[in-house]
């Protein structure tokens, strides 16, 4: 097996600094249990490190990686790994269809793989727990049971020292350094499935929404990294989570929950990344085009003041990792709101959390997210004001902004920002019949000149 470690890879981007340690940590730990099957070459490019003979390579997970695996003749691609629905029958689903919607692919790949199926119907007589699953946090706090610890070894601390060296040498990261928190192996990722399938679903469900700032993890699996790094197989976790169901040791909301994020969501970005073509990332239909200000690109979170939007981020700098909600509703949310550059929010987004790779952020982030694509994922802007982040979180209440005011000195950053966010895009999103209501409220706003003008001189939250 040739395994190839390209120090060019981090000379093009600024990736998180614990995002570098676990890729690298993965690849040699990989190359380290293969011994002398693999053939383990650190070069400069992904170029220098190929053989002058014929190679079998799964099909790549980017765009620039398949058109350079593509333009070697010595290279066969091979079908791709670690999803649960293959290419062609995505393409026989979604042939013929207006609208690709999450739900219906989900319905489909459900029938199709026999999960959570009692005979045609869906176990418990319902397709979707979301709504069930959507409770705000307890204010005793979650108490899940926290995941087998993480053991750093030699080859970690080999690649904490050439990253050290890297910097000294000009080569630039993001984020803290810290001690590894997520799977470079298959054991230690098989080990943290089996904790979460015990320990940790039957408390997933209904909190999968909610966030804690005393509480980061609640009670997420925190595989994405491991399932990107192709450490785990998803349709094994997923097996594994309906047994959990059938024997009684994990609720059907629980458990529906997580098969949804694999066997539905995670498959369908990955397979619109491709149907959707090369333009797509550059797809901007609310012509945003802020630029990512200093305090974010560079994770400055102790620069702000809104709570949300500070502990956040300094989630990503400390961790290199938030759930799924803090992305969507805190910094996505965010960036919606001020107009950022959908592309470059996306490339944020890859090059800061640890199971950041372009087929997951640009879907998530320029199609779910910021509502580039003009609505071929999603049928509405996820914006949000601060009722919704009081609701579901346990930001607000020390908060120096109120969730409810959206003018004076404590206007929050989120509400004022929602009505902005409508007034600058009213013609855009007039056709959309989900956005009726907003845009008749924005219509009631006696103030909404003075919300514009003062957003529009908020530098730092």
């Amino acid at each position: 097996m040739l395994l190839i470690e390209s120090k060019a890879v981090f000379r093009r981007r600024v990736f998180h600094r614990q995002k570098a340690h676990l890729v690298l940590s993965a690849l040699r730990h990989r190359a380290a249990e293969l011994g002398a099957r693999a053939l383990f070459r650190q070069v400069e490019t992904y170029r220098d490190g190929l053989p002058d003979e014929p190679l079998e390579v799964c099909h790549p997970t980017s765009r620039p990686a398949a058109r350079l695996v593509r333009a070697l003749s010595t290279v066969h691609v091979l079908p791709p790994r670690g999803f649960c629905t293959d290419p062609r029958a995505f393409t026989e689903w979604a042939d013929g269809r207006k609208a690709l919607r999450l739900e219906d692919f989900y319905r489909h790949a459900r029938r199709a793989h026999g999960v959570l199926m009692d005979g045609p119907e869906p176990a418990g007589g319902r397709w979707n727990y979301d709504h069930d699953n959507r409770e705000p946090p307890p204010r005793a706090g979650l108490d899940a049971p926290a995941p087998p610890a993480i053991v750093e070894d030699e080859i970690d601390a080999e690649v904490r020292a050439d990253l050290d060296r890297w910097e000294r040498e000009g080569i630039r990261f993001v984020g803290a350094d810290g001690p590894r928190l997520f799977p470079a192996t298959a054991a230690e990722a098989s080990a943290r499935l089996r904790h979460f399938l015990v320990e940790r679903l039957p408390l997933f469900g209904p909190y999968e929404d909610a966030m804690l700032a005393r509480d980061p993890w609640m009670a997420h699996s925190m595989l994405s990294p491991a399932f990107n790094l192709g450490l785990l197989d998803p349709m094994d976790a997923v097996r594994a989570a309906e047994a959990a169901y059938r024997r009684g040791a994990a609720p059907l909301s629980s458990v529906e929950g997580f098969v949804r994020q694999l066997l539905g969501w995670r498959d369908y970005v990955w397979h619109l990344y491709w149907r959707f073509g090369p333009d797509y990332p550059r797809a901007n239909a609310l012509r945003a085009t802020g630029r990512l200000p200093g305090w974010f690109a560079d994770l400055r979170a102790d620069d702000l003041r809104a709570a949300c939007l500070r502990d956040v981020l300094a989630g990503v700098r400390d961790r290199g990792w938030v759930h799924h909600i803090p992305r969507l509703m805190v910094l996505g949310n965010y960036g919606l709101q001020r107009g950022w550059h959908p592309g470059a929010l996306a490339d944020w987004f890859h090059r800061c959390f640890v199971d950041g790779y372009a087929w997951v952020m640009v879907t998530n982030v320029v199609g779910m997210s910021q509502y580039a694509d003009g609505g071929a994922m999603t049928t509405k802007p996820y914006a949000a004001g601060g009722a919704y982040i009081d609701r579901m979180s346990d930001y607000c209440g020390g908060c120096v902004y109120h969730p409810k005011h959206r003018t004076g000195d404590d206007a929050c950053p989120y509400t004022a920002g929602y009505w902005a966010f409508l007034a600058r895009n009213a013609q855009r999103l007039a056709d959309n019949h989900r956005m009726r209501r907003p845009l008749s409220g924005l219509e009631r706003l006696s103030d909404v000149d003075e919300v514009i003008a003062r957003e529009r001189t908020r530098r730092v939250p």
